[in-house]
């Protein structure tokens, strides 16, 4: 299984543009990305469909997967933070053969954050960004829901890191990816990785009002932080972040005015975000781009206050997965804290790695475990403790 997982592609959030400067500008586009298609275009104005509602779907056969893993591609009706009607674009991976009574167990996947702009969207990438990991997990016959989250792929705006929305998303491609394939079962967890373990987390929190009783339970990779702790210190923070800050608040309050918190430097940069995704260091740094006392800006101060996680019971079973070794681990720990005072029934193992492709490669058994025993019905375990 580590083997197969040694072409993961993480970009943690405050790395997120490591990936993209270890290679030349254009070579990541050239060789691992596919153009955008007319697949992924939709009318404007975008007519009326309910959430969840399929759109278009097509085999696709052109990603690096193994032999046994069928791909096809989804085009589904979600909701924007703001209610309104958007389209998102996503994947369905599932076994080549003939699925098992009820269909084949669901696995909904949250990806790590990757820009704002339409290329960025994982299903563009050849590899879809964990290719290897998703890949094994459908070859021991669990199929895998892929979003793109809002605006990655479709000409919608993307909320960036705005956790309600990416896990609407989530819940929404599961009703598309079910008409699109009907093989799926309708029994399901949520996963993710990065800020896609965020959103898994996000879709505990709206199942608890939603209670559907085929969500079984969530699991969260590598982290677990507030929102705002990814800008403290700025030091640490990748100089494109302030960016994508900026745009995903636009995107939740149109009436927000980015100049507000980046500087006259800044504002370049900031209109070219949606140009494409394997953009070079810009060579300032990211405190250099914020003005001062920009946190005190009311909208700001909104959207870190609604991107709070473990303020509400999730209900439903949930594992978080983390590097002891990772200097997130106190918030990622700060939240599990959160959720254990409401006896939420959380497992939260640590692994010595820090590298964020060996920890997943690390858990994996863990995580089979616990898969397998939620679609088994079993008691979820929890280790919640005081030191939690």
């Amino acid at each position: 299984m580590l083997l197969c997982l040694t072409g993961i592609s993480f970009l943690p959030g405050r790395a997120m543009a490591q990936g993209q400067a270890a290679a030349p500008a254009k070579r990541p586009e050239i060789i691992r990305n596919f153009r955008l298609t007319k697949f992924y275009d939709t009318p404007d104005p975008l007519p009326a469909g309910k959430p969840g509602e399929l759109i278009r779907s097509t085999t696709f056969e052109t990603y690096d997967l193994p032999l046994g893993v069928a791909a096809v591609r989804l085009l589904y009706h979600s909701r924007s933070a703001a209610g309104d009607d958007v389209a998102t674009s996503g994947v369905v991976l599932y076994p080549d053969g003939k699925p098992p009574a009820g269909g084949w167990p669901v696995i909904a996947w949250g990806h790590d954050l990757s820009g704002v702009a339409r290329q960025c969207a994982p299903s563009l990438t050849r590899n879809l960004q964990h290719g290897a990991f998703l890949s094994m997990y459908v070859n021991i016959g669990y199929a895998v829901v892929a979003t793109d989250y809002t605006g990655l792929g479709t000409r919608f705006r993307n909320a960036f890191a705005d956790t309600l929305s990416n896990a609407w998303d989530v819940i929404y491609s599961l009703p598309a990816a079910r008409r699109a394939v009907p093989q799926l079962g309708s029994r399901w967890i949520a996963m993710g990785t990065g800020e896609g373990g965020m959103a898994a987390l996000g879709v505990g929190e709206l199942e608890h009002d939603i209670q559907d009783p085929n969500y079984l339970g969530s699991i969260a990779i590598s982290r677990l932080a507030d929102l705002q702790s990814m800008y403290e210190p700025l030091g640490a923070v990748s100089y494109n972040m302030p960016l994508f800050l900026a745009y995903g608040i636009k995107t939740l309050y149109p009436q927000f005015e980015v100049k507000e918190i980046l500087t006259d430097n800044a504002l370049p940069l900031y209109q070219h975000m949606r140009e494409g995704c394997a953009e070079t260091e810009a060579g300032q740094k990211a405190a250099a781009m914020l003005r001062p006392n920009w946190q005190s800006n009311p909208f700001v101060q909104k959207y870190f206050e609604r991107n709070r996680s473990g303020l509400k019971s999730i209900t439903a079973p949930l594992l978080v997965i983390s590097s002891e070794a990772d200097p997130a681990i106190t918030e990622t720990t700060k939240i599990v804290a959160r959720l254990c005072q409401h006896r939420d029934r959380v497992q939260f193992e640590k692994y010595p790695e820090y590298d964020p492709g060996r920890v997943i490669g690390d858990s994996v058994r863990d995580q089979i475990t616990w898969i397998q025993a939620r679609f088994a019905n079993s008691p979820a375990p929890t280790n919640c403790a005081p030191q939690h």
